[in-house]
């Protein structure tokens, strides 16, 4: 890039989510880059995987200690910088106010960076299926799973409520995954029609089953793609009809599942 150091390095790749509540996925490594002062509309969720940041925010000097979550809130200036010779490599969710709303800004200026392994764990593991087109289920699960961890950390625990029945919350979730196994539905639409959070919904599915919704609704659909191929219909055509993305993504879950791509599995069975 012109007008760059030598040995200064810049690595960017961004992108739109199609999972309500992410605004952006930022990832980047940067050796010698410095953020000016500077706000968000938005959430900002930051795991660093090597090197360290810091940061000033509401004229607190921050860092970001290994393995802890930062979130910095919207419209409260802030700035970053390396804090290590080498730079930093991080990723970024930009969450929308439907997430946090302004109720927590105040919690997370006073304690922006979270200790929390299993935090970090599925922040992480949300990064993964937001990069994996068709995954958006899977997306929205464990992004209700962050979001209630993530209150749990800015506020004191509610009073308890009487809670939802489980079992009821599951097996209707189950019903409506399978009325609609080819065309999907999100879990905002599953909870208001189930009238549960998306939290709960995740937590009751996957406590009831033992399995998560967003497998439960792959492991169907590759069920369904089996009897497809069997039929003689073509991968490509079947990877639609099942409900998958495309290709890939049909592929990368039949693989998990079965063991094999779906094109071995088609030719197998055609030479029986």
């Amino acid at each position: 890039m012109v007008g760059r150091r030598a040995g200064q390095r810049q690595e960017v790749s961004a992108w739109r989510p199609a999972v309500a509540g992410v605004v952006e996925v930022f990832h980047a490594h940067f050796t010698e880059h410095a953020y000016p002062m500077h706000v968000h509309d938005a959430w900002t969720l930051l795991i660093v995987d090597d090197g360290a940041v810091r940061y000033e925010l509401d004229r607190h000097d921050r860092g970001t200690p290994s393995g802890t979550v930062s979130l910095l809130p919207p419209q409260v200036p802030h700035n970053g910088s390396a804090a290590t010779p080498h730079g930093f490599r991080k990723r970024v969710l930009y969450l929308d106010m439907t997430q946090l709303d302004e109720r927590f800004i105040g919690p997370a200026v006073d304690g922006p960076d979270l200790a929390d392994p299993l935090l970090r764990t599925r922040v992480g593991q949300l990064h993964t299926a937001l990069a994996n087109r068709g995954d958006e289920l899977e997306a929205e699960s464990r992004l209700a799973l962050i979001g209630e961890r993530l209150r749990g950390h800015l506020r004191p625990a509610p009073p308890a409520a009487a809670p939802v029945p489980a079992r009821g919350v599951a097996h209707s979730l189950r019903d409506l995954l399978d009325e609609r196994l080819a065309e999907g539905i999100t879990l905002d639409e599953a909870g208001h029609r189930i009238h549960a959070s998306s939290a709960h919904l995740v937590r009751a599915f996957s406590g009831a089953f033992g399995i998560a919704p967003h497998q439960y609704l792959m492991s169907r659909r590759v069920d369904l793609a089996r009897g497809m191929l069997l039929e003689g219909r073509p991968p490509g055509e079947v990877a639609i009809a099942a409900g998958f993305y495309d290709q890939p993504h049909f592929t990368r879950h039949f693989k998990r599942v079965v063991g094999t791509t779906p094109g071995r599995y088609a030719r197998a069975g055609a030479a029986r």
